[in-house]
């Protein structure tokens, strides 16, 4: 049989081409492309005249996992030339690879992400021997910018070095098999005539052995599992996501770079190149001189010639501009000296010439490309509720009409749709808020979102309840997750949802150790039970259930809690308000026992073992509960100790906050304690005591302030003492140098 192998790197211009050239030249039978092979019906529709970039996205999803996988396609990608070649030619194109979703692929949301790490070993090592800085520069030096002549042996050889011996994984070898069927069958059916292969090249070692032998009939499609849902469309694409530097796994960083190397050869992509740079950066007020582009240029053209390329390569004019545009040390080595996304602290003029190279192309689909029925259910219900424009949106969240607008953006929020921010309006756990605002732009990402969102469900409802479904699943009993993803369905109105989800939470409620998220679970809970105007949720059996559950053992864990002099937790702190609210507000409907609750804040109150912050909420947490308390002056001078007082008091401002300023007394008495403290021992209070008071609103911190000086002064005010003009760091001074006078008169008897 004559079969034609070409390996090849994705998103190459130099293997592109010769894939085009080699096709046109042997006008073959069959073109074997490496790509997924259920979207062999559809390629006419890829075919269509769409403007590249784009790419074929896979959405998966069954009991066990979903998955998501994209295969990018450009101009100058070897699998599209492929394509257009065969069809210029009248061979048939077939994909041949398996689907996004086979199991061979669960790890891989990136088809053509290169096989580098597989065997970086043998990269490295010829990196060291041309003596360049990674892979990138070394494929520019030996095949982009290299004589054309012997392109094909040449990259035979590299990918049969690089390859070697690797042991490939299960993934790979299910792949390569599969693939192989496809060769045998096509050379048995192509009478003679050639066929080409185009696979990546670290297969291409591996399919010329396998096709020696093995079944030649026309291989199977594999079928998904009958519970999974799998849906593939076309789906813009843009350089920006092509960008090695913007994490992208191709291998080929700088697309806007490869796309003039493709349409105009490399000198002229070098010009093109240093055009870009220059624009962006005179575009940001940076100051490029003529001056600078000759030193730029001339050092781009002296790179090249000391480096062998017959023109300059992408590196040699980066290089060049990077030495003409920055006059001082780099801190971050040059990207382009790298891999990956770039680093914190990379230089803004670099930052500005990667972006430049990276380009600001997106491709759009043709007009007759067939979309999910999520886009068209999406586009019609903003249509419906007059939400397809763009700008500031207010809603009223008491009025029915503006209610539904807002379950659809919280819909396009969970699906991660952009264009659609939520600038303010209900949280979890928060009191509740009755209006929300929106931020509406048009954004240009917004069809590839809702394409790749597509596989969710065919419209928004059913496609938010999915996403919720999928992430209860992975939860795994974490409070404060499926907290947020019942608030997130009730926000939707996704009812369905919540099923599922309430079982999880209350097993999670029963097994819970965090003391702090059972408290933020019980909190978004209570709220949803309790406020029905937002969430239709108002005396749910089922969240009733939840809330019994977590009272009981929110109290169990507080009591069991040891620790000392710890400091303030702000977690276990509210998880304690939050069951003086659910004993507030459900305890006649739901039976919860208000008695045993206080006895049990009573023994942590009296328990010099549990963490003093602890012992405060507890002592508020009957305060609140009963409306009075026993002796709170014996008790508050009881727990003023330096090292602890702010803790105490954070605690019990968090739970008895209103009866601590109406009670008669309390400020003047916690004035009293504080002035009482010396210098050190403020200042050792001081940081818990700051956190304490921050329980009290501004309002209610200016009521406390006046009565304080309504005390010590006839004509100052509460806004004297909280608003002070002078700086902090002259008034710790001031205090300082009175410390010392006061320490030499006492030394020389003059005061006592």
């Amino acid at each position: 049989m004559t079969v034609t192998f070409l390996g090849v790197r994705h998103h190459s211009p130099a293997c592109a081409r010769l894939v085009a050239d080699t096709i046109t030249a042997l006008r073959p039978a069959y073109v074997l492309v490496e790509g997924p092979a259920d979207m062999n019906p559809r390629l006419d529709e890829l075919l269509l005249g769409h403007e590249l970039p784009v790419a074929v996205y896979t959405g998966y999803r069954d009991g066990q996992r979903s998955h998501g996988s994209w295969a990018p396609l450009c101009a100058y990608s070897p699998e599209w030339t492929a394509l257009t070649a065969a069809r210029a030619t009248g061979a048939q194109a077939r994909f041949i690879d398996l689907p996004a979703w086979h199991p061979a692929l669960s790890g891989l949301h990136n088809r053509y992400a290169d096989a580098e790490a597989r065997y970086s070993a043998a990269t490295e090592r010829l990196c060291r021997e041309f003596a360049v800085d990674n892979i990138d520069t070394l494929w520019d030096h030996l095949f982009e910018i290299a004589p054309a002549d012997g392109l094909a042996d040449r990259l035979a050889a590299y990918f049969d070095l690089v390859r070697g011996d690797t042991e490939t994984g299960p993934g790979d070898t299910a792949r390569e098999r599969y693939m192989a069927h496809w060769v045998r069958a096509a050379a048995a059916d192509a009478d003679k005539r050639p066929v080409v292969v185009v696979t990546g090249g670290f297969h291409r070692p591996a399919l010329i052995r396998l096709v020696q032998q093995g079944d030649r009939d026309w291989p199977a499609q594999p079928e998904p599992p009958g519970d999974a849902v799998v849906a593939s469309y076309l789906v813009p694409y843009s350089f920006r996501r092509l960008d090695a530097f913007d994490g992208y796994q191709s291998g080929m960083p700088s697309p806007a770079y490869y796309q003039h190397l493709w349409d105009h050869g490399p000198d002229e992509a070098a010009r093109r190149l240093t055009e870009a740079v220059t624009a962006r950066l005179r575009g940001r007020r940076q100051p490029v001189s003529t001056a600078d582009l000759i030193a730029a240029r001339a050092t781009a053209d002296a790179l090249a010639m000391l480096r062998g390329h017959p023109a300059p390569a992408r590196t040699d004019v980066l290089d060049g501009l990077a030495t003409a545009l920055i006059g001082e040390a780099v801190d971050v080595p040059l990207p382009w000296a790298t891999r990956g996304p770039l680093r914190a602290g990379t230089h803004p003029v670099v930052v500005e010439m990667v972006a430049a190279l990276s380009g600001d192309r997106s491709g759009s689909l043709h007009p007759d490309t067939p979309l999910p029925p999520l886009v068209h259910a999406v586009d019609r219900q903003l249509g419906e509720h007059g939400l397809d424009g763009t700008g500031d949106v207010r809603l009223d969240l008491t009025a029915d009409t503006d209610r539904l607008r807002s379950r659809l953006l919280h819909r396009l929020r969970l699906l991660a749709i952009p264009g659609f921010e939520r600038a303010s309006g209900p949280a979890a756990g928060r009191a509740p808020v009755l209006a929300e605002r929106w931020l509406l732009d048009a954004a240009a990402d917004r069809l590839p979102a809702l394409i790749e969102a597509g596989s969710y469900g065919t419209d928004p409802l059913e496609a938010a309840a999915a996403v919720i479904a999928e992430r209860t699943a992975t939860a795994d009993g974490d409070m404060d997750a499926l907290a947020g993803l019942l608030f997130d369905a009730a926000l939707c109105g996704a009812v369905e949802a919540t099923g599922p989800m309430l079982d999880r939470l209350h097993d999670a409620v029963t097994a819970a150790v965090d003391l702090g998220a059972l408290g933020h679970g019980l909190t978004v809970v209570l709220a949803m039970w309790r406020h029905d105007t937002l969430f239709d949720t108002a005396g749910s059996a089922t969240l009733g259930t939840v809330v019994t559950a977590a009272v009981r053992r929110a109290l169990w864990l507080a009591e069991g809690v040891r620790g000392g002099a710890a400091p303030a937790d702000r977690g276990r702190i509210q998880a304690v308000a939050g069951v003086r609210d659910a004993l507030r507000h459900a305890a006649a409907a739901l039976g919860l026992d208000v008695a045993a609750a206080l006895g049990v804040a009573d023994r942590i109150a009296a328990d010099r073992d549990a963490p003093p912050d602890l012992r405060g909420a507890a002592f508020g947490l009957g305060w609140s509960l009963r409306g009075t308390a026993t002796d709170p002056d014996r008790s508050l001078r009881g727990a003023f100790t330096p090292a602890t007082a702010g803790d105490w008091l954070a605690g019990l401002f968090a739970l008895a906050r209103e009866e601590v300023l109406h009670t008669g007394g309390m400020v003047e008495l916690l004035d009293e304690l504080v002035g009482a403290l010396t210098h050190d021992d403020f200042l050792v209070a001081l940081p818990a005591l700051r956190q304490a008071f921050g329980w009290f609103p501004p309002r209610e911190r200016h009521q406390l302030a006046t009565r304080v000086v309504a005390a010590r002064s006839a004509t100052a005010t509460g806004w004297d003492l909280l608003r002070l003009d002078a700086d902090p760091a002259l008034v710790a001074a001031g205090m300082a140098l009175d410390e010392r006078v006061d320490g030499a008169l006492r030394r020389e008897g003059l005061i006592q």
